[in-house]
């Protein structure tokens, strides 16, 4: 049996899938299926129960997975310690980012932290909340980037920044004149939202008065800010926004931005792993490059943290 066979299986058990785990594992499905027969044969064991779709592990080849990525974690410390005596920053580090913060923050810091690190590989995709924390636990990234507290079991929050919630409130509304507006002034049947499954809209709603919402009026839901505020923009209601978002919109919106009152709703974005994350030198690396591209607006303390769920 080899490191490679328990890569195989680990993948296959991952994505219930030969022909996806062999494309995962970057080999043909013939070599990918040989492979896993072969460490079958070898433990007269059948692993996976091919009959059903998707595929599933037997009970003993749930054992067997359960060992082979214990092993595989253990060859990755070995991996890892060797580059720590070394010194090197070098290698793979694997970051998700959720959608409401993926396109406001990525730029602040990415061409930084590749200039410091030239060896750290790092691949970067968005990934909603849930699928974040799957993806940590089967260890398909090392490190995400999410609002939080999500106080999910063995994984670690460390917060990064605070960042306040604002409105976008275009001038044809009765809101347009004032300076700032009151949490409890915000009508939710007026409001754009982004789909469901975005953290950021549910805690948009946890803002509102329950007693506005009536079900009046159009309700427009779209997966981007951007696609809210030229909505709003056109006469369709407002949206409120992430602080970072709003400082970016172009000087054509920016006047229709408004900040919410004292205590100002505000969101907490973290960095978050597993407890058994061996990269954590690298994460620490990310984390003060982020926060030395961060504005002070959104490093000063909470007044009120809206929970994401």
């Amino acid at each position: 049996m080899t490191i490679t066979q328990f890569r195989y299986i680990v993948a296959v058990d991952n994505h219930r899938h030969f022909a996806r785990a062999a494309e995962a594992c970057f080999v043909t499905q013939p070599t990918l299926s040989m492979q896993i027969q072969k460490l079958e044969e070898e433990l007269d064991i059948l692993i996976f129960d091919r009959s059903k779709q998707p595929i599933v592990p037997t009970p003993l080849g749930e054992k067997i997975l359960e060992q082979a990525r214990k092993v595989l974690q253990e060859a990755a410390v070995l991996e890892h310690m060797s580059k720590q005596i070394k010194g090197t920053f070098e290698g793979d580090l694997r970051l998700a980012v959720i959608p409401t913060i993926a396109p406001s923050l990525l730029p602040r810091f990415l061409v930084e932290f590749n200039q410091a690190f030239p060896k750290i590989k790092l691949f970067v995709e968005e990934m909603k909340t849930a699928d974040m924390i799957e993806a940590l636990r089967k260890d398909h990234i090392d490190v995400g980037i999410a609002a939080t507290p999500l106080e999910e079991r063995g994984i670690v929050e460390k917060p990064l920044y605070h960042e306040p919630f604002v409105a976008f409130v275009p001038s044809y509304h009765k809101f347009s004149k004032d300076r700032f507006l009151l949490a409890s002034e915000i009508n939710p049947d007026e409001l754009l939202l982004l789909n469901e499954g975005h953290c950021f809209r549910n805690s948009v709603l946890s803002l509102c008065n329950p007693k506005n919402l009536n079900g009046d009026g159009i309700h427009m839901e779209s997966g981007h800010f951007d696609t809210l505020v030229k909505l709003a923009d056109k006469g369709m209601g407002m949206t409120l926004l992430p602080y970072l978002t709003g400082i970016d919109l172009n000087d054509r919106y920016k006047g229709s931005i408004k900040p919410i009152a004292e205590p100002t709703p505000t969101r907490q974005v973290s960095l978050i792993h597993s407890r058994t994350q061996l990269k954590l030198e690298w994460i620490q690396a990310l984390e003060k490059v982020i926060l030395k591209n961060l504005p002070k607006k959104v490093l000063e303390s909470p007044e009120q943290v809206v929970s994401p769920l």
